[in-house]
């Protein structure tokens, strides 16, 4: 297996409970294997979801097809995410 000295999270930091060496070394197709709930690649993107965790001023169609950093950089009095 050759390292692909990349993350294919879409928050390597903040989106993942895998170390960021472990990440580098795997492929994406095992990156991407992983529930995105453990390490999220976005790999599940046919389930467009909300990320919202109270009452949001975002149309719903719009956080459904957002991306969760988008979302996740809206403040939390307009999108709560914490």
């Amino acid at each position: 297996m050759s390292s692909t000295n990349t993350s294919h999270a879409t928050d390597p930091v903040n989106d993942s409970v895998v170390p960021g060496k472990a990440q580098e070394k795997l492929p994406a197709s095992v990156e991407n294997a992983v529930p995105d709930s453990i390490h999220d690649t976005n790999s599940d993107s046919s389930k467009s979801k909300s990320h919202a965790t109270g009452e949001s001023k975002v149309p719903e169609a719009i956080q459904k097809a957002a991306p969760k950093g988008l979302e996740k950089a809206l403040p939390e009095s307009i999108h709560p995410t914490k």
